[in-house]
């Protein structure tokens, strides 16, 4: 039995002779194996007899081999030199993104057929990253506690790889948008359900995954997509105490993002200008489960995190090239309207010699405050993208900041209820949007002449801020949790 190091499946799989030229059923490959036991995780494939079929499994080999999954049939040439043709390697491609979709919460699962990949080196990325990712399923559902520890750690070690990312962004756009969702939804689902099983044995581990993003440049669009489970951001701060309802329903959500801009580059006598502006921004906190199992099992779908704080920073890299750096809008400088109100009161007693006159001056103070506020600047040669959520109440910014004990008991405070009001700063669902017909402001970069005709490459970091304050479940439990991404993002300066 063969030994994969460094789990590249497709490299076995590429190197295996057809059926007849074998001395055994099957062949096997060892992905990883127990520190504290003989135990080893297998990929194995096995031909059918009278059959031109073989099929692919996985299993756990102690004494004796534990089955934990196993691939549909396929069908393979006789008089091929390898194992599998482009018509196989496919087919086993489509069953394993199908069933990494089937750990999801979603029961509609739709899978687009792959098309063809012209490059062989795109094919292997894609085919190692999704074989593994279903290996890393199928480690939390199905195997042995003696491997799990051990294989968990090691295929994620394989799947952050900077092949495997780069894998996964040829994969996302493969599958489409939708399809991505889903598949990001089962791996975070399943993430979720292993740290919790972690903590509930009093075992220390982080989060096996961090933020997932990855970023595109085509035609004048940068455009970053991230996803998060809740329960791998950091906890920035937290108060009073939450009952196993309550955690539940914040544990089973993760972040999705999708951060775009806009490029334009304008071509000057001596210099060009790199005008970047907003073209959106969105951030949702997206349930794992369906929403009848949130309200068995938790405090109900909408007992969730929140978004309270975006910061985004653009850095061209390098800078040698860059003269100077603009931002398009001014730092506010809020009206308040003054009212004055001044009113006077006389009387006249006979038996007092003296008249009495009352004087009374009343002012009012009102100030209008959006519960979102956007900030702009640049230092050095970066611009910063900044928007904050205030309270309405007291005008102090969420994410650093506490409900008082008084609010929490208001009904008709402004995060009671606050994906149904009709003052609410989110939407529906719970999300929010940043676009570009209210912040459709833009960074400008001028750049030296010797630059034109040449890529650059923009780095761009984001830390987004979730906070939790309780909406309609009774609890004086309230915190903010942070999480970080960066990508690098390409243009042509022509």
């Amino acid at each position: 039995m063969a030994s994969c190091l460094n789990c590249d499946i497709w490299a076995w799989i590429d190197s295996l002779p057809p059926p007849s030229q074998w001395r055994k059923d099957s062949m096997a490959i060892s992905i990883c194996s127990s520190d504290s036991s003989l135990a080893t995780l297998n990929v194995t494939v096995a031909k059918i007899p009278s059959s031109t079929s073989i099929f692919f499994s996985m299993n756990a080999k102690f004494s004796l081999p534990v089955s934990l999954w196993t691939s549909k049939y396929l069908q393979i040439q006789s008089n091929s030199s390898k194992l599998l043709d482009e018509e196989a390697v496919y087919n086993l491609l489509q069953n394993c993104i199908q069933d990494v979709l089937k750990y999801g919460p979603s029961k509609n699962i739709y899978v687009p057929r792959i098309p063809k990949i012209n490059s062989t080196t795109s094919l292997k990325c894609i085919f190692n990253l999704s074989f593994l990712t279903l290996a890393y399923l199928i480690c939390i559902y199905e195997a042995p506690e003696d491997i799990r520890y051990n294989c968990l750690h090691a295929l994620m070690d394989q799947l952050t790889t900077t092949q495997s990312r780069e894998g996964a962004k040829v994969l996302m756009r493969l599958l489409g948008s939708n399809t991505e969702e889903q598949w990001m939804r089962s791996l975070n689902l399943a993430i979720t359900n292993w740290n919790l099983e972690r903590r509930a044995a009093n075992r220390q581990l982080n989060a096996p995954s961090p933020l997932f993003s990855h970023a595109h440049s085509t035609f004048g669009l940068w455009k970053v997509q991230l996803y998060c489970p809740i329960i791998a951001m950091e906890v920035e701060n937290s108060s009073g105490s939450t009952d196993g309802q309550l955690q539940f329903s914040l544990n089973y959500h993760q972040l999705e993002g999708v951060i775009q801009f806009n490029y334009k580059i304008i071509i000057q006598d001596k210099w060009a200008d790199v005008q970047l502006s907003i073209d959106n921004i969105r951030l949702d906190v997206v349930g794992l489960l369906n929403e009848t199992y949130m309200n068995q099992r938790g405090a109900g779908e909408s007992e969730k995190h929140f978004p309270s704080r975006i910061s985004l920073q653009l850095t061209p890299t390098p800078q040698t090239d860059i003269l100077s750096v603009s931002v398009s809008k001014s730092s506010e400088n809020p009206k308040r309207e003054i009212e004055v109100e001044r009113s006077m009161e006389g009387s006249f007693q006979p038996s007092n010699p003296y008249l009495g006159f009352k004087v009374s001056a009343g002012e009012a103070v009102t100030s209008v405050l959006k519960p979102w506020k956007f900030e702009e600047s640049a230092r050095g040669d970066s611009g910063n993208l900044n928007w904050f959520l205030h309270d309405s109440g007291s005008g102090r910014e969420v994410f650093s900041s506490r409900p008082s004990m008084a609010a929490l008991f208001q009904p008709k405070a402004w995060f009671r209820n606050r994906y149904t009001s009709a003052y609410r700063p989110f939407t529906r669902q719970g999300g929010v949007v940043f676009a570009g017909d209210e912040y459709g402001e833009s960074v400008c970069w001028k750049v030296d002449k010797c630059a034109i005709g040449k890529r650059m490459e923009w780095e761009i970091k984001g830390c987004i801020w979730l906070t939790y304050w309780p909406n309609r479940y009774k609890t004086f439990y309230n915190e903010t949790r942070r999480a970080e991404f960066r990508e690098t993002l390409c243009l042509t300066v022509a």
